[in-house]
This record gives C-alpha cells, sequence and structure tokens, in this order.
C-alpha cells in the first residue's frame, strides 16, 4: 500500500498560502486512497506554477510544452489505455495556448482527467491577466483593464462533450480530494476545475472572495441533466460558484471503440463482425 511520500519529490516552491499546495497534496491523498502506486499513473504536466508539480509529485511524468498537456496525454492513454491518465495544467495553459486540444479531447471523450489550477492569472510569469480573468481585470500585460469577457470553462466543456465535469476549490482538501478521485474513476473524458487563489498577484480571486460565493451541490442536484448542468455552469456569470460534480454522463471513451486496442481481437475475426458498430456493442 502507497502512502503520500512514496509520491512525493522535491519541496515545492510555491509561493507560502499558494493553492497549489492544496492541489498538490488532495492529486496525492486521492491517488493513495485510490490505491495507486507510482509506476501505476502517468501525469502530464503544462507549463506556469501548475507545471512546476512535475518536480513536486512522484509518477511517470512529462513536463509538455505550454499548452500541449492535453495530447501529450491522450498519446500516453493510447499506448498504454489499461493505466490512468491525468492533465495537470493551469487555466492559462489549458483555456489559453491549449483551448483547441481541449476541445477537441471533449468530444472525443478521450480516457484522460484534466486537473486545471484556476487562478485566473498568469502566475510565473508574474501576473498577467489569463483568459479566465474578469473584463477590467488590471495587469501587467491590461493595466488599463481587460477588455475581453472570461471564458467560461465548465460550459465550454459541456458544450463540446466531456462526460465529467467537476469544480473544487484549493482550500477545501477533502472536497477536492473526493472531486479528484471521481474524476478519476471516471470512465471518459473528466474536467476538475479548481478555483485557486493566487495570493501573490491576483487580490481580487483570494480565498475571502471564494469562500463568500462558493456553495456545495445538495444530493438532491441531477449532475446527468444537460440543462441543469449549463445553467450551474452559467452561474460564475453573477459571481456564484457551485461546487461538486456539475454534470456526468455514461459513454464508451475513445479507447474504447478503436478496435486494435481490444484485450482478444481474434474474436472480431471469428465473429466477422461487418460495422464498427457491432464491435462496439459486442465488447460493451
Amino acid at each position: 500500500m502507497s502512502n503520500i511520500q512514496d509520491f512525493s519529490g522535491y519541496n515545492p516552491t510555491w509561493c507560502p498560502g499558494c493553492g497549489n499546495w492544496g492541489i498538490g497534496v488532495a492529486l496525492k491523498k486521492a491517488l493513495v486512497e485510490l490505491g495507486y502506486s507510482p509506476d501505476q499513473v502517468v501525469i502530464v504536466f503544462g507549463i506556469g506554477c501548475s507545471g512546476n508539480m512535475n518536480d513536486f509529485v512522484n509518477a511517470y511524468a512529462i513536463h509538455s510544452l505550454h499548452g500541449r498537456a492535453i495530447p501529450n496525454a491522450i498519446g500516453a492513454k493510447l499506448a498504454n489505455h489499461k493505466m490512468p491518465v491525468i492533465a495537470v495544467v493551469g487555466d492559462g495553459d489549458c483555456y489559453g495556448e491549449g483551448g483547441n486540444h481541449l476541445i477537441h479531447a471533449c468530444r472525443g471523450n478521450h480516457d484522460i482527467k484534466v486537473l486545471v489550477h484556476d487562478n485566473r492569472v498568469y502566475g510565473l510569469t508574474t501576473g498577467q491577466s489569463a483568459p479566465t480573468s474578469p473584463k477590467g481585470f488590471k495587469s501587467k500585460s491590461t493595466p488599463l483593464g481587460l477588455i475581453e469577457a472570461p471564458i467560461n470553462p465548465l460550459a465550454l466543456a459541456l458544450t463540446q462533450g466531456a462526460s465529467f465535469i467537476a469544480q473544487s476549490f484549493a482550500g477545501d482538501l477533502i472536497h477536492l480530494t473526493n472531486t479528484i478521485k471521481k474524476a478519476i474513476s471516471h470512465k471518459g473524458f473528466s474536467l476538475v476545475n479548481v478555483l485557486q487563489p493566487c495570493v501573490t498577484f491576483n487580490k481580487i480571486n483570494t480565498y475571502e472572495y471564494y469562500l463568500k460565493r462558493i456553495y456545495k451541490l445538495d444530493e438532491k442536484y441531477e449532475k446527468e441533466n444537460f440543462n441543469e448542468a449549463l445553467k450551474k455552469s452559467l452561474e460564475a456569470n453573477q459571481e456564484k460558484f457551485p461546487l461538486g460534480i456539475i454534470y456526468q454522463s455514461e459513454r464508451l471513451a475513445y479507447h474504447q471503440q478503436i478496435s486494435q486496442l481490444f484485450d482478444d481481437i481474434s474474436l472480431i475475426n471469428k465473429n466477422k463482425f461487418d460495422k464498427i458498430e457491432d464491435i462496439i456493442n459486442y465488447f460493451k
């Protein structure tokens, strides 16, 4: 049985109080509680403060190029589809440079788990505005205020076909750990958007800011309901942030529909299937 120390690498160099600390601990706790050891997991890291976790978490890992964590994760999953693959990225990394990869990973329902550090700023490059920064946000790159409206990652993932969409808060270790565990256990594309205060460069979206605006979805919430999920995702426009599984549906992941990856390809030949749909139905 593994423990958190097994998954621990070098000591983190994040700023004291940064939300990354909570995310790092939650990820390691989730992997331990699911019974994984470092040699049973692939983690692909993006660039930025979140990407620095590449040095702080012990597992099979790739430190990818900016915005390219998702395609690397997809490649790893197709190469070894029995191993869980996690992409650890930032909001600028995933929703900015990597936005196109996010869209196509959602529509393909690739069985990867995308854990986004959403601090609404470019932290490692010292405080430029990010895709999730609010309109009017003043930063080094937007001294007069940001012109664009912020991207809505939950609504984007939902409308492009993601089968698991969740949101959590870096200041709630128990909730975040459980959410990550559910995402890893889901078969299909999983997005976990983590509201993560940047204590150094974002003085607006602080711990206090989120504590006044977050709330947890109750047991009556129907996470299978697409329309309800869309309503919840749009609450960000009113600065309300639901925590929990926003949407979840059960359907075949991308790799489950590739005949070359079936365990016993001879079964296909014996049954002489005429259509790929017949193969899919046979292996359900």
